[in-house]
């Protein structure tokens, strides 16, 4: 008896074809959306030679943190024509220049108070108080629909 080969392909083809159908359209597994949150701290401070009297100036910024009582300093140099700067408060260690300790020890925004002042030729010229408060972040997770 003679076996039909063209029938037999036919029907592993077809049951094939149902398996290959069944994986397509099967429903994937679905994942709910994830977020991730950052939220950090900082404050501008600044000094303006409002009159442009003194021309080139260096500008040394002092912030101190109550708390712990560390000191951070950042030094700018102020070209003539410009007269004043805004720096960022604490600014990131990866700068060239950013407020750092004696020891180079890069300021972080800790929640605290925090007093800073401005110096030029060795006298403080604006200074102040700021604070930064505790943060806390809320990550709504949305669910499969």
């Amino acid at each position: 008896m003679r076996v039909s080969t063209p029938a037999t392909f036919q029907r592993i083809f077809r049951v094939a074809g149902l398996l290959l159908a069944l994986v397509v359209f099967a429903p994937t597994t679905s994942r709910a959306q994830t977020w991730l949150v950052s939220t950090d701290a900082y404050i501008k401070l600044g000094v303006l030679d409002k009159f442009g009297q003194l021309g080139a100036y260096t500008a040394k910024f002092v912030v101190i943190n109550q708390s712990s009582g560390k000191e951070y300093v950042l030094v700018k140099e102020i070209p003539a024509g410009q007269h004043g700067i805004d720096v960022v408060f604490p600014s990131e260690a990866s700068e060239a220049d950013y407020f750092k300790t004696e020891k180079g020890e890069a300021a972080a925004g800790k929640p605290g108070q925090y007093i800073w002042e401005c110096q030029v030729k060795g006298k403080k010229v604006v200074g102040g108080r700021f604070n930064f408060s505790e943060v806390s972040n809320d990550v709504t997770l949305v669910g499969k629909n």
